[in-house]
C-alpha cells in the first residue's frame, strides 16, 4: 500500500445524465492539498456550497447514497468515491453543475478511466491510515447483513451475496491488492437491480437516467409483451424490451461471471470512502447494502475519530491505558490536589468513558476527614466522576482544549459504601445528551465492582479565560 498522500496532476472533466435524476451534469475532477481529503463543490448553486466525503454527510441511502447540507445535495456517489478510493487518491475535489454524477456505463470505470487521465502527484504528507487492530462488527438480524472488520497489514474485502434467484444465485468475491485487482477487476463491474425493482423504481419517478446500457436487469418474475412495452415507455427507451432466457433482461450479457457480486465489493469500497481515511483491514460482508455499508462506515469512522484525538494527547502508547496522567493534564485544567483521576482505561466518543482513581493515604483531605478514621468525602468523589466525565466532551465541542466545563446540577446522588486509603476508584460515565453548551451524563463509581456512588451530572462548557500551562 502506497505510504504517503496523493492527488491528482490536472482538472479532468466528464458529462451525462445522473442515473435517478435523468439531469444533466458536468462532473469536474481538480487537484487538492494535503490533508484537503475529499469534497463535493455544488457550482451550480449560490455560494459554491462544499460537501465533505464523509459518514456524518449522508441524507439518503435509499437507492445510493446521497450527501447534504442544508439545501445542497449530491446523489449516488459511490461510484465516483470507489473510483477515487480504489486509485488511492487521499486529496479531490469534485466540483458539479448538477445534483447527481453522471451515469456512465453504470460501473466506475468512465471516472477510472478519468483519474487516470489526468495522472498522479505524490504529496509530502504521509498517509492517514485507521489501523484496525480490534474486531470491529455490524449486524442487522432483520436484513441478515454481517460486516466485520479484522485487523490486518493491507486491506482486502471479501463480499458474499444471496439473493435466491436462479439467475443470480449465490456469488462471492474478494479483492486482495489494490493496486493489482481494482482497474481491471472490480471497477467495471456495472450496477444490477431485479426486474421488479425497475417496475417500483419506475413508479416512483426514479431512474430516469436509467437504460440497458448502464444498468443489468435480472429477471425476477414473467412479464408479458404488453407489461414491457408499458415499462419501456416509462423508462423512456427507445429499443424493444424482451425476458431472454439468459434471466438477465434483453439476454445482456455480463463481464464477469459474477459481476453483480463485484459490483456490490465496489459500492463498498465506495461507501468506506465516508469513513474519511484510508484504513489497513480484512473486511468480510455477507449481503450488505448501502445502508449497511453507511452505518458500518459511521461505527469505523468513530473510531477513526476517537484514535487521531487520543493520539493528539497520548504520544506513547501503553498497554491497558488509553490516557495517561501526561495526556489527562493536556485535557483537563485540573491540578494538585483537585486532579481527581489518574487514567482513562476505556473511552467510546460521545457515549462512555472509564476512569481510574487511586486513592492512597497521601490524599490530603484525609487529615481532616476523619482524623483517625480517614473516608473520601462523597463531594469529591462526586467531583472524580465529573472529571472523568469531562473527557467525554473531547469530540463534542470545538477547541476543547480552551473550554471548561463547570457544574449545574447533580440529580439523583447516592452513597453506597465508604472509600476509603488503598481503594482503586473505577469511574464509568455514560453520555444521555448535548443541547448547545448543556451536556449530561450519568456516572458510576466502583471499588472491587461493589458501586460506591452514582449520579446524574448537568454541565455547562464555558469558554476558559486563560489557556492552560503547559
Amino acid at each position: 500500500m502506497l505510504e504517503q498522500q496523493r492527488t491528482i496532476k490536472k482538472s479532468v472533466s466528464i458529462t451525462g445524465l445522473g442515473l435517478h435524476t435523468g439531469t444533466k451534469c458536468k462532473m469536474t475532477f481538480k487537484p487538492a492539498p494535503e490533508g484537503a481529503g475529499i469534497n463535493f463543490v455544488r457550482t451550480d448553486l449560490g455560494g459554491n456550497p462544499t460537501i465533505p466525503a464523509l459518514a456524518e454527510y449522508v441524507i439518503d441511502i435509499s437507492r445510493g447514497t446521497t450527501l447534504g447540507i442544508g439545501e445542497a445535495k449530491v446523489h449516488t456517489v459511490e461510484h465516483v468515491l470507489a473510483a477515487i478510493m480504489g486509485l488511492q487518491i487521499d486529496n479531490i475535489t469534485i466540483e458539479l453543475e448538477g445534483i447527481e454524477p453522471p451515469v456512465g456505463d453504470g460501473s466506475a470505470m468512465p471516472y477510472v478511466e478519468k483519474l487516470l487521465e489526468a495522472g498522479f502527484v505524490v504529496q509530502e504528507a504521509p498517509k492517514d491510515y485507521l489501523i484496525i487492530d480490534e474486531t470491529v462488527m455490524y449486524h442487522n438480524e432483520d436484513e441478515q447483513v454481517d460486516i466485520v472488520a479484522l485487523p490486518l497489514d493491507g486491506y482486502r474485502i471479501t463480499v458474499m451475496v444471496d439473493y435466491q434467484n436462479p439467475a443470480l444465485g449465490s456469488q462471492h468475491s474478494g479483492l486482495f491488492d489494490l493496486e493489482k485487482e481494482f482497474v481491471e477487476e472490480f471497477a467495471p463491474a456495472r450496477t444490477f437491480c431485479f426486474l421488479s425493482e425497475v417496475e417500483l423504481l419506475a413508479d416512483q419517478g426514479l431512474i430516469k437516467g436509467g437504460n440497458l446500457d448502464n444498468a443489468v436487469v435480472i429477471v425476477d418474475h414473467d412479464l408479458n409483451e404488453q407489461g414491457l412495452d408499458k415499462l419501456s415507455k416509462k423508462l423512456g427507451l427507445k429499443q424493444k424490451i424482451k425476458v431472454g432466457e439468459s434471466g438477465f433482461l434483453n439476454d445482456k450479457s455480463l463481464r464477469y461471471r459474477n459481476e453483480p457480486v463485484r459490483h456490490k465489493l465496489l459500492d463498498m469500497i465506495g461507501d468506506l470512502a465516508l469513513i474519511g481515511a484510508p484504513i489497513k483491514a480484512q473486511i468480510l460482508a455477507a449481503r450488505p447494502g448501502h445502508k449497511a455499508n453507511v452505518e458500518f462506515a459511521k461505527k469505523i469512522r468513530k473510531l477513526y475519530q476517537q484514535k487521531k484525538l487520543v493520539r493528539k494527547y497520548q504520544h506513547v502508547k501503553k498497554e491497558g491505558v488509553v490516557l495517561d496522567i501526561e495526556a489527562i493534564h493536556k485535557i483537563l485544567p485540573h491540578r494538585y490536589p483537585f486532579l481527581l483521576v489518574d487514567k482513562i482505561t476505556e473511552l467510546e466518543l460521545d457515549k462512555k468513558v472509564v476512569g481510574i482513581k487511586s486513592v492512597t493515604a497521601n490524599e490530603p483531605f484525609f487529615q481532616g476527614h476523619f482524623p483517625g478514621q480517614p473516608i473520601m468525602p462523597g463531594v469529591l468523589i462526586i467531583e472524580a466522576m465529573a472529571q472523568t466525565g469531562g473527557i467525554l466532551l473531547l469530540n463534542s465541542v470545538e477547541n476543547s482544549e480552551d473550554k471548561l466545563v463547570l457544574f449545574m446540577q447533580i440529580r439523583n446522588a447516592k452513597f453506597r459504601k465508604q472509600v476509603v486509603p488503598g481503594d482503586q476508584l473505577r469511574i464509568e460515565a455514560e453520555f444521555v445528551s448535548q443541547k448547545r453548551n448543556i451536556v449530561i451524563f450519568k456516572a458510576e463509581a466502583f471499588v472491587n465492582n461493589d458501586i460506591v456512588c452514582e449520579a446524574e451530572l448537568m454541565a455547562g462548557v464555558v469558554d476558559r479565560l486563560n489557556k492552560q500551562p503547559e
